[in-house]
C-alpha cells in the first residue's frame, strides 16, 4: 500500500461541514462562505483558489475563530478539528488550541507583527501562551526557531523591530511564529502576495520542508496555479462564497471540469506560445450584496452557461471518484428545480 493509499485511508484532521460565515452590511446578513464542506487529512497540503472575493480568506478566518466582532459570524455549519468542535468553543478555549495545534501566516506580515515590539518579544509571546517555559527558554527557543526558518544572525535579530526588516524576512519570522508549537494545522493565506519572484520562491521551499519535517498538514491560500502545482496534494476552487470544483492537483490541471477552473488554468502565461494579448475571464466576481440567491453564481461569466443556470443552484457532487465538481454540465449535480 502506497502513501497517497494510506493518506486516502486516514481519519480527517480537520472538517468543515456546510459552513456558513456571514457579514453584516447596512442591518442585513450576507454569507461570504456559502455552504462549504471538506476535508484536511493528517500530512497533506490543500490548495484554496480563487479570484479576489471568492471567500478563500473568510473561511480561514472562520477556521481559527478571528472573524472581525460584531461584524462577521458562522451562521451555521460544523468545524471539527482532530475530533473537537471549534464552532461553539468560547474565546478562551479556541485561545488553548489557535497558535498552539492550528497555526495561520497572514498575507501580510509588517500588518501581522506589532510595530513597537520586538521580533524576539513576539515570538516568546506565542511560546508563554502555550508552553511553561522560563525567559531565559523562550529567547534561546526564539533563536533557534529564527534559525530554523533560514534568518542569518538570529542572535541580534530577536532585538530588532519589524520596520527593519525586509518583506521576506518579515515573512519568515511570521513563519517562525506559526510554528513555534509545532502545530498540526498550518493555514498559510497568500503566504508570498507581497514578496518578489525570488523570495517566494525561497519562502514556498520553506514551507514545503518544515512541512515534511514536523508532518503538519497545510490549507495554502492562493491566486497562484503555479504555487498549487508546486505544492499541493489537493485542490480547492472557489467561487463567490462557494466550492465549485475539488479534486487532487494532477486531475486539476489536467483533466478540470468546471468552467471557472478551465478559465482559470487558461490565463497562466505559457512560455512556449506567443499571443499579443493574455487570456482573462470577462466580468468581477459578484459583491455580496449582490449575489445571486437561486442559480449559479458564475453564470453571468461563463461562456457555457444555459437558460437553466440562472434558476437551478448546482450542487457539488462527484462526476468521477474523487472529483467534485458544481457545474449543471454535469447530470450528477443538478438538484431539483429552485433548490439553493
Amino acid at each position: 500500500m502506497n502513501a497517497n493509499t494510506l493518506l486516502h485511508k486516514e481519519a480527517p484532521l480537520l472538517e468543515v461541514k456546510n459552513l456558513e460565515t456571514a457579514f453584516q452590511i447596512e442591518g442585513k446578513e450576507y454569507n461570504a462562505v456559502d455552504k462549504v464542506s471538506f476535508s484536511v487529512k493528517p500530512r497533506q497540503i490543500v490548495g484554496v483558489v480563487g479570484e479576489s472575493g471568492c471567500g478563500k480568506s473568510v473561511m480561514s478566518l472562520s477556521i481559527m475563530n478571528l472573524l472581525p466582532k460584531g461584524v462577521g459570524k458562522i451562521r451555521s455549519g460544523e468545524i471539527i478539528f482532530d475530533g473537537v468542535h471549534l464552532e461553539n468553543k468560547t474565546e478562551n478555549e479556541v485561545n488553548k488550541i489557535r497558535g498552539k495545534d492550528i497555526s495561520m501566516i497572514f498575507q501580510e506580515p509588517m500588518t501581522s507583527l506589532n510595530p513597537v515590539f520586538t521580533i524576539g518579544f513576539q515570538l516568546e509571546e506565542v511560546l508563554f501562551n502555550h508552553m511553561k517555559i522560563s525567559k531565559k527558554e523562550a529567547r534561546m527557543k526564539s533563536i533557534a526557531l529564527l534559525k530554523s526558518v533560514g534568518i542569518g544572525r538570529p542572535e541580534k535579530l530577536v532585538d530588532e523591530y519589524p520596520h527593519q526588516l525586509s518583506g521576506g524576512m518579515r515573512q519568515r519570522v511570521m513563519i517562525a511564529m506559526a510554528i513555534a508549537c509545532q502545530p498540526k494545522l498550518l493555514i498559510a493565506d497568500e503566504p508570498t502576495t507581497a514578496l518578489d519572484v525570488t523570495v517566494q520562491a525561497q519562502i514556498l521551499e520553506l514551507l514545503k520542508e518544515i512541512q515534511e519535517v514536523n508532518d503538519m498538514s497545510v490549507i495554502l491560500i492562493t491566486h497562484d496555479l503555479g504555487v498549487v502545482a508546486e505544492m499541493c496534494d489537493e485542490v480547492i476552487v472557489m467561487y463567490a462564497g462557494r466550492i465549485v470544483e475539488r479534486t487532487d492537483v494532477d486531475t486539476l490541471f489536467h483533466n478540470p471540469k468546471h468552467p471557472y477552473t478551465t478559465l482559470l488554468l487558461g490565463a497562466i502565461p505559457k512560455m512556449d506560445e506567443e499571443v499579443e494579448r493574455l487570456s482573462s475571464i470577462k466580468g468581477i466576481v459578484p459583491s455580496l450584496t449582490k449575489m445571486p440567491e437561486v442559480g449559479c453564481r458564475f453564470m453571468d461569466r461563463c461562456p457555457k452557461a444555459m437558460p437553466e443556470c440562472r434558476s437551478i443552484t448546482p450542487v457539488l457532487s462527484d462526476v468521477e471518484q474523487g472529483h467534485e465538481v458544481a457545474c449543471l454540465l454535469y447530470e450528477t449535480s443538478k438538484p431539483r428545480e429552485g433548490v439553493r
